[in-house]
C-alpha cells in the first residue's frame, strides 16, 4: 500500500499547524491573556473558521501552545538538573531556569496561567483551572520522575518523589506568579530563598547507587 501521499498530507498539515502556532505566539507576546482568535487568525492571514478547523476552539489552541511551551521548559529544566555541578547549584539552576523563562516571556506565561475572556468577540469565558491545571500536573509528574531517578528516598521513594515533584512545582508556580506581579526582590535573591526552603531533607538524602545524582 502506497502511503506516500498520506505522509505528505500529514507533513503539510503539521507544517501548517506549526505556522499557525508561530502566529499565535506573536499575538500572545503582544496581547497576553487577551489574545483573541480573531487577532490570531488575522496574524496568520486566514479566517477564524480555518483556525477553528485546525484547533477546534480557543481551548484547543491553548492546549497546543501549552504543550509547545511546556516541552521547551521541560527540556531546559532537565538540562539544569543534569548539569555537572553540586546538588545545591543544580537546585538553584533549576529554580532559576523556571523563573527566567516566565520573566523572559511574561505575556506567554500570563496567557497560559491567567487566560482571559475575550468579551469583544463573543468567544466566551475561558476556564483557567480547566486548562492550566493539566500543565502544572505534567510538570509535577516530570519532576517527580527526575527525583525518583536521582535521589534515594528509601522504601517510600516513589510516593515521596511524586509528593516532592508536585510540591516543588506548586511552590515555583505560586512564588513565581507572585514575584512576577510584585517584583519584591531580584530573581537571584528569590532563587536563593526558595533553595533555602528546599534545603532540608533533600540535602541529607543519599544519591541512587550508580545514578547521576541530583
Amino acid at each position: 500500500m502506497d502511503t506516500t501521499g498520506q505522509d505528505e498530507r500529514l507533513s503539510t498539515a503539521e507544517r501548517r499547524r506549526g505556522e499557525l502556532l508561530e502566529a499565535a505566539d506573536r499575538v500572545v507576546l503582544r496581547e497576553g491573556p487577551g489574545a483573541s482568535m480573531n487577532a490570531i487568525a488575522a496574524e496568520a492571514g486566514i479566517t477564524k473558521p480555518i483556525l477553528y478547523r485546525h484547533f477546534g476552539d480557543k481551548g484547543g489552541l491553548y492546549r497546543a501552545l501549552a504543550v509547545r511551551h511546556t516541552d521547551a521548559l521541560l527540556e531546559a529544566l532537565r538540562a539544569a538538573l543534569d548539569a555537572p555541578s553540586e546538588r545545591r547549584e543544580r537546585v538553584e539552576a533549576t529554580l532559576d531556569t523556571y523563573l527566567a523563562a516566565i520573566e523572559a516571556r511574561p505575556q506567554v506565561y500570563r496567557f497560559l496561567m491567567h487566560p482571559a475572556e475575550d468579551s469583544t468577540t463573543g468567544e466566551g469565558a475561558f476556564d483557567v483551572g480547566q486548562h492550566s491545571a493539566p500543565l502544572l500536573r505534567r510538570l509535577g509528574e516530570e519532576l517527580a520522575q527526575v527525583i525518583a531517578e536521582r535521589v534515594d528516598l528509601g522504601p517510600e521513594s516513589e510516593e515521596l518523589a511524586r509528593v516532592w515533584g508536585h510540591g516543588i512545582v506548586g511552590m515555583m508556580h505560586a512564588a513565581g506568579d507572585w514575584w512576577l506581579r510584585e517584583r519584591p526582590c531580584e530573581r537571584a535573591q528569590l532563587v536563593r530563598h526558595l533553595a533555602d526552603l528546599l534545603w532540608g531533607r533533600l540535602a541529607a538524602a543519599g544519591d541512587r547507587v550508580g545514578g547521576p545524582g541530583f
